[in-house]
């Protein structure tokens, strides 16, 4: 009995030891990382971001560093509203799975069921191609094939997707990775044909809304206040965007650094979810 004692006892030990050490190690990692974030912003000179990290269901790191617009003394926090560009895609993507739950489509439903007008280079890949594949960036397209449709442009998503057929593909359907935006540009207006819902508002009311990323907008129009403006370099010096040079791309989320991660007043539960669908 009193080995069986001693046993236990040193036991408890092991486990109080074992938990301190991964607790340190945790807060010793966070440490690194803050370190590594601080030399990243004296080493690249960027104006500033925002980083958080999540671990098992819970975010134990959020900060934010440098200032949300050169020449302005306001810093950016946690909470500072970024946008996350192509990031926007996890949303369409996650929007087509919940239709596809739903069972109002099928990742291997034909596009034309959807956008019968909509057209590629070859008749034979518009015939075959899937919902699936204007997710998965291997239509045949060269990467970036096509941007100019989009950036900074006045065309609507109906003329960028009626020109697509005019971009020569630069390898065989399905065979090579390309990335593309303008197949995410197609994806999201399926959303709409089979939601009835244009994309921000589906994505808004179906995810944003349900997980209560309330800091979170589709529109450019719809800022709230704490914004990170951006940036680019223009004869070797940083400078923030003027308004007419900033992109406008359809489908683009702007989050904050805590909710673009799943943080914020929600549960864990919500964490969760969102972790489970991107």
């Amino acid at each position: 009995m009193k080995n069986i004692k001693k046993l236990s006892g040193f036991l408890v030990l092991i486990l109080v030891l074992h938990l301190g050490a991964v607790a340190q190690t945790l807060d010793d990692k966070l440490k690194e990382i803050d370190a590594y974030a601080n030399t990243v912003m004296d080493t690249w000179h960027g104006p500033g971001m925002a980083i958080a990290i999540v671990k098992d269901d819970k975010t134990v790191f959020a900060k934010g560093y440098g200032l949300r617009e050169l020449g302005k003394p306001e810093k950016v926090d946690e909470n500072t509203i970024f946008e996350i560009a192509s990031n926007s895609k996890a949303f369409t993507t996650a929007s087509l799975a919940i239709l596809v739950d739903e069972k109002k489509l099928s990742w291997n439903d034909k596009v034309s069921k959807y956008l019968p007008e909509f057209q590629m280079y070859d008749p034979w890949v518009t015939s075959e191609l899937t919902v699936r594949d204007l997710v998965t960036h291997r239509v045949g397209l060269d990467t970036f094939s096509g941007d100019l449709l989009w950036f900074n442009t006045t065309y609507s998503m109906d003329d960028m997707l009626k020109r697509v057929k005019y971009l020569k593909p630069v390898s065989s359907f399905r065979t090579r990775y390309g990335y593309q935006n303008l197949m995410f540009v197609a994806a999201g207006k399926i959303v709409e044909k089979v939601s009835g819902k244009p994309w921000p508002v589906f994505v808004k009311e179906r995810i944003m809304d349900q997980i209560g990323m309330t800091r979170s907008v589709t529109s450019i129009n719809a800022l709230p206040d704490n914004v990170a403006r951006p940036h680019n370099e223009s004869g070797g010096k940083l400078a923030c965007a003027a308004a007419d040079q900033r992109c406008k791309l359809r489908g683009s989320l702007r989050c904050c650094g805590r909710q673009c991660l799943g943080r914020g007043s929600f549960s864990l539960d919500t964490i969760a979810t969102w972790s489970r669908n991107v």
